[in-house]
């Protein structure tokens, strides 16, 4: 299946015929809890069974730096 990791790019993954949108999401590098996986734009619950050929994985957090979570001048 198609995999699009927004603004990051395109994977081609292979799972299992019992899959979840959780296993995809880790499939491509990312733990279900930083992500939300999209299905024709709507995201879908991480538990619910593997049923597109195409998805959107849409990380929730990303960037940030260490002085700027310290309170320091970036």
């Amino acid at each position: 299946m198609t995999v699009e990791v927004v603004g990051e790019g395109t994977h081609d993954v292979d799972v299992d015929v019992d899959a979840t949108y959780a296993d995809l999401a880790r499939a491509v590098g990312y733990s279900p809890h930083e992500v939300s996986v999209l299905v024709d734009d709507p995201p879908v619950p991480a538990d619910q069974p593997v049923d597109a050929d195409r998805v959107r994985v849409l990380r929730l957090i990303t960037g940030g730096s260490s002085s700027v979570l310290l309170g320091e001048s970036p």
